[in-house]
């Protein structure tokens, strides 16, 4: 099935050359913008009445960006899946042809794990942070399906990238919350770093 419909959106890649350019943009960039959602996830959770917890959550979702990917390297290797272009003939193939394994996407991994993020900081920050959340989701989904359509990765591999990469955050949090929430608070009881977990006078 994961073939069958790689190559349903392989074919459909090939009918839709008005669509390379904004496809080729996000499968290879798209995750870059997860960067300035979370800093701006950060910039607001200051302002939240839970702010030091907001703010812990914020650093937690570029760090658990981060760990997702290292702990997706071990998958991959562990799994070591041959990218699809390699065992489907004549496949179309937008972007430069990678050697490493296929299974699941760093790119999906890290967007997931980045979205799951934000929805953790949209449920201690301001409402903004939760249109920020749901840019997030609609970017991921995005990222991911531009992976397989430029020809790079299997359905399966994005869906799993996904998987892997929000649950990594959210355990994370579950496990480390209280321990990064104390952090940020005690951080905060210093002068010139209470900008950094607050704004404005508290």
């Amino acid at each position: 099935m994961d073939t069958t419909w790689y190559r349903d959106i392989n074919h459909f890649a090939v009918h839709t050359a008005w669509l390379h350019p904004l496809m080729k943009l996000a499968a290879l960039d798209g995750v870059g913008l997860f960067g300035v959602l979370v800093i701006l996830a950060w910039w607001f959770a200051r302002s939240s009445r839970q702010a030091p917890r907001a703010v812990a959550a914020a650093v937690w979702c570029a760090a658990a960006t981060l760990l997702a990917v290292w702990v997706n390297q071990l998958i991959v290797k562990a799994v070591a899946r041959p990218r699809p272009f390699l065992s489907v003939t004549n496949a179309e193939v937008l972007v430069h042809r990678s050697n490493d394994y296929s299974f699941p996407s760093d790119h999906a991994v890290a967007a997931g794990a980045a979205t799951m993020g934000l929805w953790i900081v949209a449920h201690y920050a301001p409402a903004i942070v939760r249109r920020l959340a749901i840019l997030a989701t609609i970017l991921a989904v995005l990222v991911a399906f531009a992976r397989v359509y430029v020809g790079v990765h299997y359905p399966g591999d994005v869906g799993a990238g996904l998987v892997v990469g929000a649950a990594v955050a959210g355990l994370g949090w579950l496990l480390m919350r209280n321990w990064l929430s104390n952090i940020a608070s005690s951080l905060a009881q210093h002068r010139a770093l209470r900008p950094l977990i607050m704004a404005g006078p508290r």
